[in-house]
């Protein structure tokens, strides 16, 4: 399974990107429904079902919220997927993470995602890329125009250019904010990104979408986010902490891109959150194809 690599280096050529699987979603070549599509199909229709079929959607990010995103996307006939991610699973996403299980630290999590989700539905064109999502790379990793997007990126410069790069060239996203510190998935909520509420990584966000990206500051911006109206909790120190404070234990830490060590502090999370932002995400996506409109509160 040959996949993009990270770090610096040109940008990646959209012909390098790995499909598992077909050529083509199902649904190109005549509309069939399996059997393993039985309850979904009873709430969405069989054309419901035939425009999943069809659709084709890219999740960024694969760690606490985009691993559950993409496995509910999956798991709802989907034609084409692709994941992308340039991490590798690392034994501190036990407690979030799809990918991590005994056995695959260290391995890439779009890898590890992309033979689970090839299990689930053999039918469909799976993508596994192993890539940083940034302005050299984004064409590339949005090639052949995906009908959705599912932003789950924690770096706020490449969060920011991915909403501004799809919302300029019209490709629908949603987008996943802070999700760490938090304990209640009942306060997670779905609004106009200009409409979150005590969330600091969506304050962040709207402000550099405004001063480099030209974003206006007021009235919708026509982008879905997920994002939770729950204080945050700052984290506890640990025992095996020492003097030294946290220290990063990732199979490829000094990545250059994204490290630990280099973040303010690590919060802490809990799967019941993040995997709920992760599902939140994936029912905007999956209800917006199937009933054929956008399905996002204003």
């Amino acid at each position: 399974m040959s996949m993009i690599e990270s770090g610096p280096q040109p940008a990646p050529a959209a012909s390098e990107m790995a499909a598992v699987g077909g050529t083509e979603p199902a649904a190109a070549e005549g509309y069939k429904l399996h059997r393993r599509w039985d309850r979904l199909a009873r709430l969405t229709s069989d054309e419901g079902m035939q425009r999943l079929q069809g659709t084709f959607v890219v999740v960024m990010g694969l760690g606490g919220v985009g691993s559950f995103a993409a496995e509910a996307i999956v798991r709802s006939a989907v034609g084409r997927v692709r994941v992308v991610d340039f991490d590798e699973s690392c034994v501190t996403n036990s407690n979030r993470q799809l990918h991590a299980l005994k056995g695959n630290i260290g391995k890439p999590k779009a890898a590890l995602l992309g033979e689970r989700f090839q299990a689930i539905n053999p039918q469909a064109v799976i993508e596994p890329v192993k890539a940083f999502y940034n302005e050299e790379t984004s064409e590339a990793l949005l090639a052949d125009r995906p009908d959705f997007v599912v932003d789950a990126i924690d770096n706020v410069t490449a969060k920011c250019h991915l909403i501004a790069t799809c919302r300029a060239r019209g490709i629908p996203i949603v987008t996943c904010l802070g999700a760490a510190g938090r304990w209640d998935p009942t306060e997670i909520r779905v609004a106009d990104l200009n409409r979150t509420k005590n969330c600091r990584l969506g304050v962040a966000v709207r402000d550099i979408l405004r001063t480099k990206h030209g974003f206006p500051k007021s009235g919708l911006w026509g982008v879905t986010a997920v994002y939770s109206e729950e204080f945050v909790q700052a984290p506890h120190p640990l025992a095996y902490d020492g003097e030294d404070g946290f220290k990063c234990v990732c199979p490829q830490g000094q990545n250059g891109l994204f490290e630990c060590d280099r973040r303010n502090r690590i919060d802490g999370s809990a799967s019941f959150v993040t995997g709920a932002f992760g599902l939140h995400a994936a029912a905007v996506v999956v209800k917006s194809i199937a009933k054929g409109a956008s399905c996002v509160p204003a």
